[in-house]
C-alpha cells in the first residue's frame, strides 16, 4: 500500500486551506486540555493505493467509529468502554520522561516536547490483534524527528516507551489483566522509518480520551497493540525492551508484532482482517500492505521466529 506524495497525487478538494491549520504550540495545548477543536475544511489525504486486484479501498472510516470502537485496556476491556470511562479523561499537565543512552534526557512538558514539529496528515490502516481495522487520517509527524532532537548515542539500538500509570483515572489499571504500565519498543531502525509517526490528532481534531491523548505511536505496518498510547517514558536502550503483551503471553505476542497473515495467531487466523463498518472480511496483507516499504528491514529474518 503506497503512501503518495505531491500535489499531483490529491485532489485539490482534499487539501485543507492554509488558513485551517492549527498553530503547533496552540494545537498540542489543545490536545493536552482533551479539547476537540475542529479545523475547517476537508483533511490533507494521503491515499493508500490499492492492493492486489485493486481489492483495497482506502476510504476512511467515520469518525464516529474512530471514537467509539476502540482498544484501550486501561479504560476497559470492551470495544465500548474506553468511549464511556474516557470521555472526560484530562491530559494537561502531562509531562514526558527522556532517558537511556540519549544526550538530551529529561522531563519535558509536552509543547516543549512536540511543539517545534510541523503535523503531517497521512492515511494509515491501524490494525489490531483481533483482526479489525479502520482507516483512520492521523494527524501528526516522523517520530525520528523527535529521536534526532533528543541525541540518541551509537550504543542506543532500541526505543522503549511506557504509557501513563494512573488506576485512579484510568479505572482498567484497578484490574489485573495486564501488568501495569503499559510498555511498548521498537528496533532503532524501525522508529527511525518515516512510517512511524508520533499522533496528536485525526480528522484534523486532537485525540480524545479513547484514542490515546495526547501523544500516541503509530506504527501501521505493525498490529495495533504496538501503537502505543498516552505516552509518559521514551528511553533510548542497547537490549531489546519487555513489552506488555509479549511478557504476558510470549507465546502468542512477539516483539515484533508485524502484519502477517502466513503466522497464525494460536487461537485464530491472521489470515482475513474485518474493516470496521463492513461486513465481509477482506485477505489481510502482508506488513499491513506496506511491504514495499518496509520489508528490507527485515531481510534475512525468519518471520515466523521472529513474529
Amino acid at each position: 500500500m503506497l503512501i503518495k506524495r505531491g500535489s499531483d497525487q490529491i485532489p485539490s478538494s482534499e487539501i485543507t486551506p492554509e488558513a485551517a491549520y492549527l498553530n503547533r504550540r496552540q494545537f498540542i495545548e489543545q490536545a493536552g486540555r482533551g479539547a476537540a477543536a475542529f479545523a475547517a475544511g476537508a483533511p490533507l489525504l494521503a491515499g493508500m493505493g490499492s492492493g492486489p486486484g485493486g481489492q483495497q479501498s482506502d476510504e476512511l472510516t467515520p469518525y464516529e467509529d474512530i471514537i467509539n470502537y476502540n482498544s484501550y485496556y486501561k479504560f476497559g476491556v470492551d470495544k465500548e468502554d474506553p468511549a464511556r470511562y474516557a470521555r472526560d479523561f484530562q491530559t494537561n499537565p502531562w509531562q514526558v520522561v527522556v532517558d537511556g543512552l540519549c544526550n538530551k534526557g529529561g522531563t519535558y512538558d509536552l509543547a516543549d516536547l512536540v511543539a517545534p514539529f510541523t503535523p503531517e496528515e497521512r492515511v494509515y490502516r491501524l490494525r489490531c490483534v483481533e483482526a479489525w481495522s479502520m482507516v483512520i487520517p492521523w494527524q501528526g509527524f516522523p517520530l525520528r524527528d523527535l529521536i534526532n532532537r533528543l541525541e540518541p548515542t551509537a550504543s542506543a539500538r532500541y526505543v522503549a516507551f511506557q504509557t501513563l500509570h494512573d488506576p485512579e483515572r484510568m479505572m482498567g489499571q484497578r484490574s489485573r489483566i495486564l501488568d501495569w504500565p503499559y510498555r511498548e519498543g521498537l528496533r532503532m531502525d524501525e522508529a527511525m522509518h518515516p512510517l512511524t509517526i508520533i499522533a496528536v490528532g485525526i480528522y484534523d481534531r486532537p485525540l480524545l480520551g479513547q484514542n490515546g491523548p495526547p501523544i500516541r505511536l503509530v506504527v501501521p505496518w505493525k498490529y495495533g497493540f504496538k501503537s502505543i498510547k498516552s505516552i509518559v517514558k521514551i528511553s533510548f536502550v542497547e537490549e531489546e525492551p519487555p513489552t506488555t503483551w509479549n511478557m504476558m503471553a510470549p507465546h502468542e505476542y512477539g516483539f515484533y508484532a508485524n502484519v502477517n497473515p502466513e503466522v497464525d495467531h494460536p487461537r485464530w487466523s491472521q489470515a482475513r482482517e474485518r474493516r470496521v463498518g463492513e461486513l465481509r472480511p477482506r485477505p489481510t496483507l502482508m506488513f499491513n500492505g506496506y511491504g514495499d516499504q518496509v520489508a528490507s528491514m527485515y531481510s534475512g529474518m525468519d518471520l515466523r521466529r521472529f513474529y
